[in-house]
């Protein structure tokens, strides 16, 4: 996406132009944000609002590069029938100074071309209506032209390219980890197989086609361990599957994960130092690449949310134990609908308490029960088989955002603990990275769809993704 210094490179280029050339195409945000008037330019894009009048034109167009629509002036001959709301236009003219105090530039026209008609009739997003989010999700292939959509998918891309940033900038290796795999990282059991077809499954014998049961991937971590072995800092951003018969509004079938490892690391403040600075660190920049895209959503979906993240990005996060926050559960005079013991895994309604009860500022929970974790966690050795070195981060609205650890690099207590799990045979390989060069490690992940809905106040996660799944039968 190109700011105003691109447009204003091509506005000069524009300039320098004899009049016998074609004229330069330019992006809306390009035209919005130019300083001067320019000779012949291009605009492409969909019509927002068409408005006659006896002596002038008005025309509002949009081409996905801001939120902002740029006004297009013409002589009212240019006007046809086909130039109406949703229709995709080609207008060539002259950029001047625009009178409206809300808007720098406008294209006076010489030319409006409809590429592409649009039947307003049937249409289901209609002009100068502000849809709910319930009702643009019914629209999945269209929901994207909705002004709250294309806000959305200009965050989710700002914030992409901001966490590669972060990571790039502090020198890690970015991994590309597999999609399908043979291994269950969380342990949980709830993934996709992946089986070939009927008639290819029958002509193999029913023999599986990677020799063992595939799936879909619910992390990259595991493989980033591996990485982990010959790069100190590494991360992976794609997708991840979990086989969740859910329709609530917290959980997806599919969805982003950002990972990161770090080798030589012995300390678990050293991981969740790095989660707090990439969460400030991504949140800030994308607060200043898109102001208005932001805003939209904190004025009109969630209008507390403004103040909330402020107080998110201005104060240090908190740290307390898991048994601290299990005593703090049980103290609380709120009546939980899962009573609050030790050994027992934090509700959701456990943890938006827990961050209210500290203030609404994230806070993170170290030092989880040893049962209640994943074999590669590191064990604190503070009693037998008592509490390993394990973080989640709570978030205000949202719950747990990250889980991290500290690895359990040390092959006796690793090889113990795979063998009581009957998983030694399975997880070898994983075995062999603690013989050759084994070093204190650890990491985290951070759910992409989730951060997105903690930003921008959005309480159901469907509405953060580009495509929404609300039931088994919805897939484009």
């Amino acid at each position: 996406m190109l700011g105003a210094r691109g447009g204003w490179q091509a506005l000069r280029r524009c300039a320098s132009l004899p009049r016998a050339q074609r004229a330069v195409r330019l992006r809306v945000r390009e035209a919005l944000g130019a300083r001067e008037p320019a000779g012949e330019v291009k605009v492409q894009g969909w019509v927002r609002s068409v408005r006659s009048q006896k002596e002038v034109l008005f025309l509002h167009i949009n081409d996905g590069s801001s939120l902002e629509n740029l006004q297009v002036v013409a002589d009212p001959s240019l006007e046809n029938r086909d130039l109406t709301f949703g229709s995709a236009v080609e207008v060539q003219g002259k950029l001047v100074k625009s009178p409206h105090r809300k808007q720098n530039m406008e294209v006076k026209a010489e030319t409006i071309h409809v590429v592409g008609p649009c039947d307003t009739w049937s249409f289901p997003l209609k002009t100068k209506e502000r849809h709910p989010l319930e009702y643009v999700r019914q629209f999945p292939h269209l929901r994207c032209r909705n002004n709250t959509l294309g806000s959305l998918l200009r965050i989710r891309s700002e914030a992409t390219a901001a966490i590669h940033s972060f990571f790039q900038d502090n020198g890690y290796v970015h991994i590309h980890t597999p999609i399908i795999t043979s291994n269950d990282c969380e342990g949980a059991g709830e993934l996709f197989q992946i089986e070939m077809s009927n008639e290819a499954r029958e002509s193999a014998e029913k023999t599986h086609f990677f020799n063992v049961p595939a799936f879909l991937t619910v992390s990259g971590q595991l493989h980033l361990e591996v990485m982990a072995g010959a790069f100190t800092h590494v991360f992976t951003f794609g997708p991840t599957f979990r086989a969740e018969n859910s329709q609530s509004r917290r959980h997806l079938a599919e969805f982003y994960m950002v990972e990161a490892e770090l080798s030589f690391t012995e300390s678990l403040q050293d991981i969740m130092q790095v989660m707090e600075d990439l969460f400030k660190t991504a949140t800030n920049t994308v607060l200043s690449k898109c102001p208005r895209d932001v805003e939209l959503f904190h004025k009109y979906i969630a209008p507390a949310q403004k103040d909330r993240l402020e107080q998110m990005l201005k104060n240090k996060f908190v740290t307390i134990s898991y048994n601290e926050a299990v005593e703090i559960l049980k103290q609380a005079s709120q009546t939980f609908t899962f009573k609050p013991e030790w050994g027992c895994d934090l509700q959701t309604e456990h943890e938006k308490y827990l961050v209210k009860h500290c203030g609404e500022i994230p806070v993170f929970v170290i030092n989880y029960p040893y049962n209640l974790k994943p074999f590669y966690m590191r064990d604190n050795e503070d009693g037998p088989r008592h509490t390993v070195a394990a973080v989640d981060l709570l978030v205000p609205g949202i719950g747990e955002l990250y889980g991290g650890s500290l690895r359990e690099e040390r092959l006796p207590f690793l090889e113990s603990r795979l063998q009581r799990l009957g998983l030694t045979d399975a997880y070898q390989w994983y075995l062999d990275l603690r013989k050759f060069g084994s070093v204190p490690h650890g990491g985290f992940g951070m759910g992409f769809e989730r951060y997105l809905q903690c930003i921008l106040g959005v309480d159901n996660i469907r509405d953060v993704i580009p495509f929404p799944r609300f039931s088994h039968s919805c897939l484009l």
